[in-house]
C-alpha cells in the first residue's frame, strides 16, 4: 500500500457524560487534519453511547474526519441492517465512514441482551458471512439473494452507495483467515504493534488467506491502536523490557512511526490513552499538530 495512504486517528470517549468533550475532540481533530476517530461499541453497558448514533452525530458536526466503531458488536447488529446503517452514514457524510467488524467477544453480556449465544467457530463463520453480505448490499445493482448458514436475504435491493472499507479486530487463526479473504484492513488486538510476537505470528495468516483467495495481501491495511506518552524530553528507553512501546519525545515518536511505515508496512495509527479514558485534548493536539505532520513528511520523501 502506498505510504501516502497512511491514516492517523484517535480513540474517543463513548460515555453519555462525555458528549461535550467528544464533540470538542472530534472537531479539534477535524481542524487539525486527522483522518479518523474511533468509538467502542458495547450496547450492553448503560452509560455508553450507541456507537452508530454517536458516529452520525459527530459526522454531522465535522467536515473531513471519518469515523468508525472499533469494532462493531456484530452479534447485536444483524448484517443486513448494519449494511443499511453504514451505507446511509456514508451517503450522509460524503463517504467518511469505515466499518469496524468483530465476531463478538463478551458473550455473557451479549447473551444478556437476548442474543442467541454462538460457539466461537460459529461466531467467526457469521462474521465472515456478514462482511460478504454488507458488501453485496452496497454499490447498487440487481436485488440480492443470499443463503448463508447465519444470514439469509431474499431479493433485497443494494444501496446505491459503495461499501465502506471493512477493518476487523481479528485475533484467532480462523478469524484472521476470514480477514484475509474478505476484509480491507486489520486492527491487531491487545494494542499489539509491529514489533510484537502477536503481529509477527498473525499477519502471515491474513496474507496467506488473501493470496489463496486471489487477493493482493498488500491491499489489506494494518492499522495499529497505539497508546503511549508524549514527553517534552527524550526518554532513555521508548520500550519496556517486553518490547512494548511506552512513548517518548516528538522526535522519538516520529522516528518510531516512520520506521513502522517504511520498514514494517504499517498503514495507520490510532492514538489511545495510556489509561482507561480517552486521549485528552492537550495530548490530542500534540499528536495532530506535532507528530502526525512530521511523520507524513518523512514517509513522503
Amino acid at each position: 500500500m502506498s505510504t501516502h495512504n497512511v491514516v492517523f486517528g484517535f480513540g474517543a470517549h463513548s460515555r453519555i457524560d462525555d458528549i461535550p468533550e467528544l464533540l470538542r475532540m472530534a472537531q479539534q481533530a477535524d481542524r487539525d487534519g486527522l483522518d479518523i476517530f474511533t468509538l467502542s461499541d458495547h450496547p450492553y453497558i448503560g452509560d455508553r453511547l450507541d456507537a452508530y448514533a454517536a458516529l452520525g452525530f459527530i459526522l454531522g458536526r465535522t467536515q473531513h474526519i471519518a469515523g468508525f466503531a472499533n469494532v462493531s458488536n456484530l452479534p447485536t447488529r444483524p448484517a443486513p441492517m448494519l449494511a443499511r446503517t453504514v451505507t446511509s452514514l456514508s451517503a450522509l457524510s460524503g463517504g467518511r465512514i469505515v466499518l469496524g467488524m468483530g465476531a463478538g467477544g463478551l458473550w455473557d453480556r451479549i447473551a444478556d441482551m437476548g442474543v442467541p449465544r454462538l460457539t466461537p467457530g460459529d461466531a467467526v463463520d457469521a462474521f465472515e458471512e456478514a462482511i460478504v453480505l454488507v458488501k453485496l448490499l452496497s454499490g447498487g445493482g440487481a436485488p440480492v439473494t443470499y443463503q448463508g448458514t447465519h444470514y439469509q436475504v431474499n431479493q433485497i435491493e443494494p444501496a446505491p452507495v459503495a461499501a465502506p472499507p471493512v477493518w476487523t479486530g481479528s485475533v484467532g487463526r480462523k478469524s484472521l483467515a476470514a480477514t484475509g479473504r474478505v476484509a480491507d484492513g486489520w486492527i491487531p488486538g491487545h494494542a499489539a504493534d509491529w514489533l510484537s510476537e502477536r503481529y509477527r505470528a498473525s499477519r502471515p495468516i491474513i496474507d496467506e488467506a488473501a493470496a489463496s483467495a486471489g487477493r493482493d495481501p498488500s491491499e489489506i491495511r494494518t492499522v495499529f491502536n497505539f497508546p503511549g506518552r508524549i514527553t517534552d524530553r527524550p526518554l532513555p528507553a521508548t520500550r519496556d523490557r517486553d518490547g512494548r512501546w511506552l512513548g517518548g519525545s516528538v522526535d522519538q515518536w516520529v522516528e518510531e512511526l516512520t520506521g513502522a511505515v517504511l520498514e514494517h508496512g504499517a498503514s495507520g495509527f490510532t492514538l489511545f490513552s495510556t489509561g482507561h479514558g480517552a486521549v485528552d485534548l492537550t495530548v490530542l493536539a500534540r499528536w495532530a499538530q506535532e507528530i502526525v505532520p512530521s511523520v507524513r513528511e518523512a514517509i513522503a520523501k
